[in-house]
């Protein structure tokens, strides 16, 4: 199976005054995990699975967090700039598990038209010798009628700078709430928004194919 890595990047957790969800992406974590667990991707003979992980920065920047404590989310600390015996043993874990990935989904909303900023911290406080010829995909979402693409825009760049090149195929997902029940099952299976995520993992399956097997023929540069 692909080790599929999903970074969160919502870390809200607050009900506004008006009501709604404590945190709207999690009715979209909830639809992209049941996607690729239910998944029966194939490149030619090869069936594709995948062994899905998900940073969520409510628990690394939390109590006892692998990023808590010695950070935090204003990224106090990089640990690419930190001495090895410095850094906390959850922390060395949560780096080995970005560093064994073989493909990344980023699943996140847009805050202020750009990167939600505890996105950009989890994925800043590791350097890019860590995303580094691997792919990855981008699914934005938001409660009114965007998406979230604005915020899809940005983390492109910071995908290509880390070096987890994002795949073409974008997947926004607008008025989450129309869409989805509160544990991520779409209101209406047929609904044509939902086709973006299957061709977005068509496109991820295919490059983490392609760049495994070139990390094994050469290393990487």
């Amino acid at each position: 199976p692909s080790r599929l890595l999903s970074f969160f990047g919502s870390a809200r957790d607050v009900t506004p005054p008006w009501g709604g969800d404590s945190r709207l992406g999690d009715r979209i974590m909830g639809w992209v995990t049941s996607t690729l667990a239910c998944r029966n991707g194939s490149l030619g003979s090869d069936k594709i699975t995948h062994d899905v992980s998900i940073i969520d920065p409510l628990e690394v920047f939390g109590k006892d967090g692998a990023l808590s404590g010695f950070s935090g989310g204003e990224l106090r600390s990089p640990v690419f700039m930190m001495k090895p015996d410095d850094i906390p043993q959850a922390t060395k874990e949560l780096a080995d598990t970005i560093k064994n990935a073989d493909c990344y989904l980023i699943v996140s909303p847009e805050y202020n038209h750009s990167i939600p900023p505890a996105l950009a911290s989890i994925m800043g406080h590791f350097g890019g010798s860590n995303y580094k010829c691997k792919p990855s995909g981008i699914v934005t979402y938001s409660p009114g009628p965007f998406a979230g693409m604005r915020a899809a825009m940005a983390i492109q760049v910071l995908c290509h700078e880390l070096g987890c090149l994002p795949v073409s195929k974008l997947c926004g997902i607008p008025a989450v709430a129309d869409l989805f029940e509160a544990d991520g099952t779409p209101k209406d299976a047929s609904h044509r928004m939902l086709k973006q995520l299957p061709e977005l993992l068509t496109q991820l399956e295919w490059m983490a194919v392609a760049m495994a097997n070139q990390r094994k023929a050469t290393g990487t540069f």
